[in-house]
């Protein structure tokens, strides 16, 4: 299964890579020197290096490219990229079907799962011969023909770099051009939270406030307590940012009533000042006595007001995620579960988070885009004098991208849609 989230390179904690192609990788990688010259950067380690399946697939599927009936009217020959573009607007500016991106830059997704990182500056060139479309990239300090090798000189060529022997580092992470606009998922990448049954109630739970606050905000002290077995302590090692979530909501197939999974309605995030403890008291009868002291937190941020009673779960480590827009390999046939945060409301609309009926299990990775299906309504026919009931056919009606999976639940953004969609409705392999 293919995993499109990026992650910090262990020795290089500020250079975020991801599953694009190794040689691609190898060019934007930032070498650590401790003496003398630093190695060729063409020489990446092992880990970063293509193997000879991985390049030889790619090779293979480097020359097909896409139809050229498969690109827009109004393709350009040459983009130039922009601060704000998304890689889904781009592609859209190239394709028909923006799902089939990573074909059109001849990439197989078996082999590399993110065909290409791409920074404001870079230069994109369209190439059709034969009937057959493919991409190419160079930067903007590049001649703007392709090479000997049909590339354009720029990260889609290795150039041997050495560096001075010192440390040097640089976050790649807020350059490269995002799938979808930030703000439209930003939130859902850490809110919500599918959790399995049962994991709230062994929760540490908030147990009181200072000056005896019914509700809390920013800047409010809050205490709390953990299991006897696992109480919160400030030891190293130990978490010190904790989300505050509030009750787990069963998530249930719309067909078969299932539970999915539970999702926790996050409140805010806090941190572990002092840790659980005992302190010694006088017992009232000349003896000493030992008193539990539970924990003590600063509310960091507050979503919805905060109360006794709220559950702390631990903040994980926040991934850079990148991804590249494209079809399922694997036939998928899922449900819309629920409308995020809609309260009473029952229908969603474009721009909208959905949550599905599958996940990892069945499939489904972040990147993965779907055709979203109306249910189809029943009525009367009216032309018959018996008035049997029939149920229309379901038609295509939007576009999603999947962009959080868990194991069966997956958070969905609605790209383009004709008409709401609603629980229930269907969701498939993109047409």
């Amino acid at each position: 299964m293919l995993h499109h989230t990026h992650r910090a390179h262990p020795h290089h904690p500020h250079t975020y890579f991801g599953a694009a192609p190794r040689a691609v990788l190898g060019a934007l990688m930032l070498l650590t020197a401790v003496c003398g010259a630093a190695p060729a950067l063409a020489q990446t380690t092992a880990a970063t290096a293509a193997t000879a399946s991985e390049q030889a697939v790619a090779q293979q599927t480097a020359d097909k490219g896409i139809a050229v009936s498969e690109l827009t009217p109004n393709a350009p020959h040459r983009y130039e990229v922009k601060r704000g573009d998304t890689l889904w607007g781009i592609a859209g500016l190239y394709l028909r079907r923006p799902w089939h991106w990573p074909q059109l830059w001849g990439m197989n997704l078996q082999a590399v799962a993110n065909p290409h990182l791409i920074y404001p500056g870079q230069i994109l060139y369209l190439e059709q011969q034969d009937g057959v479309a493919r991409l190419r990239m160079g930067s903007s300090g590049s001649s703007g023909s392709p090479g000997v090798a049909g590339t354009p000189r720029g990260l889609g060529e290795l150039e041997t770099v050495r560096i001075s022997p010192r440390t040097r580092s640089e976050s790649l992470k807020d350059t490269a051009l995002p799938t979808l606009k930030p703000h439209l998922i930003e939130p859902f990448l850490t809110d919500p939270l599918v959790l399995d049954a049962g994991v709230l109630e062994v929760a540490p739970r908030i147990i009181a406030t200072m000056d005896d606050r019914v509700l809390m905000t920013t800047g409010d002290r809050a205490y709390a307590r953990g299991e006897a077995s696992d109480p919160l302590r400030t030891e190293p090692g130990q978490p010190r940012i904790y989300r505050i979530v509030r009750q787990a909501v069963p998530l249930k197939d719309p067909l078969t009533q299932e539970v999915l999974g539970y999702e926790a309605l996050y409140v805010g995030k806090a941190e572990l000042v002092r840790g659980e403890s005992t302190e010694e008291a006088a017992d009232g009868k000349g003896g000493i006595m030992s008193e539990y002291v539970p924990a003590t937190l600063d509310v960091l941020s507050v979503k919805e007001e905060i109360r006794a009673g709220d559950r702390l779960l631990p903040e994980p480590p926040r991934a850079f995620m990148n991804y590249t827009p494209h079809a399922p390999q694997g036939n998928i046939d899922a449900r819309v579960v629920s409308i995020y945060g809609s309260g009473a409301v029952a229908n969603a609309a474009q721009n909208q988070v959905i949550t599905l009926n599958a996940g990892e299990h069945d499939g489904l990775q972040a990147g993965h885009v779907l055709n979203l299906m109306t249910q189809g309504d029943r009525i009367k026919d009216k032309t018959d004098p018996s008035r049997p009931t029939i149920k229309l056919p379901s038609e295509s009606n939007g576009v999603v991208i999947v962009f959080r999976v868990f194991d069966r639940i997956s958070y969905a953004l609605i790209l383009d849609v004709r008409n709401t969609v609603r629980v229930g409705d269907r969701l498939i392999n993109p047409q």
